[in-house]
């Protein structure tokens, strides 16, 4: 897997070169991992809906390609966006999001940082009052919230064309939390975003970025 380390770049341009390699690519082609931190933008998924944009103020809405719904990208937010041939890995997009998931899992690990999934709702979550609690979370009742007591710290966004990945995932390290109050993130209103500044672990996003980096090339490799 061949890895670029992109910097601090506007959003627009970086999906428009994601799509561009993905259509360009052959059966030859080598896979890519583009580590990248946006300038302040809100992206919607490709079946977004307008409701779950609430007050964006002074920040751009962009309408993207992948799945899911608007989530907010800015510094201090490590995006990957693995450029990934599934068909040569012989997975199914099912266990490609499991293995993008798992990596977030091993890099939040690494810091004492016990992250989880919550089903039907791809990314990663936090216990908000102890998130180094190793527990696994207990099962929900039918009706109850879902996401109560947690709090997002990794959102997922696929598009997959030809058996061919792009888009990715995004861990907040340092960041500008406010800009998720402008939004239900993910489509679920009043969930709480956090990072990993908020639960007291002092990261530089350059040091998550190679983790994850890491553990990508490893979870994603033939």
């Amino acid at each position: 897997m061949q890895l670029q380390w992109l910097g601090r770049q506007p959003y627009a341009g970086i999906e428009e070169r994601m799509r561009a390699f993905t259509e360009a690519r052959t059966p030859d082609t080598p896979d890519q991992l583009w580590l990248v931190e946006h300038d302040p933008v809100f992206t919607q998924g490709v079946g977004g809906r307008a409701e779950h944009v609430l007050t964006p103020g002074d920040i751009p809405v962009v309408r993207t390609q992948r799945g899911g719904q608007v989530t907010f990208h800015g510094p201090g937010q490590v995006v990957a966006y693995p450029l990934v041939d599934l068909r040569r890995l012989g997975i199914f997009v099912k266990e490609y999001v499991y293995r993008l998931e798992a990596a977030v899992l091993q890099v939040l690990d690494a810091y004492g940082v016990t992250g989880h999934r919550v089903r039907s709702a791809p990314g990663i979550y936090v216990r908000l009052v102890d998130p180094f609690d190793h527990a696994p979370l207990k099962p929900v009742d039918p009706g109850a919230d879902p996401f109560e007591g947690l709090g997002k710290i990794a959102a997922l966004g696929v598009k997959v064309t030809r058996h061919c990945a792009y888009h990715g995932l995004a861990v907040n390290v340092d960041m500008a939390l406010e800009p998720f109050g402008r939004i239900n993130p993910c489509g679920y209103a009043g969930l709480r975003t956090v990072d990993l500044r908020s639960l007291g672990v002092s990261a530089r996003p350059s040091e998550v970025a190679l983790r994850l980096a890491q553990r990508l090339e490893t979870l994603l490799s033939a």
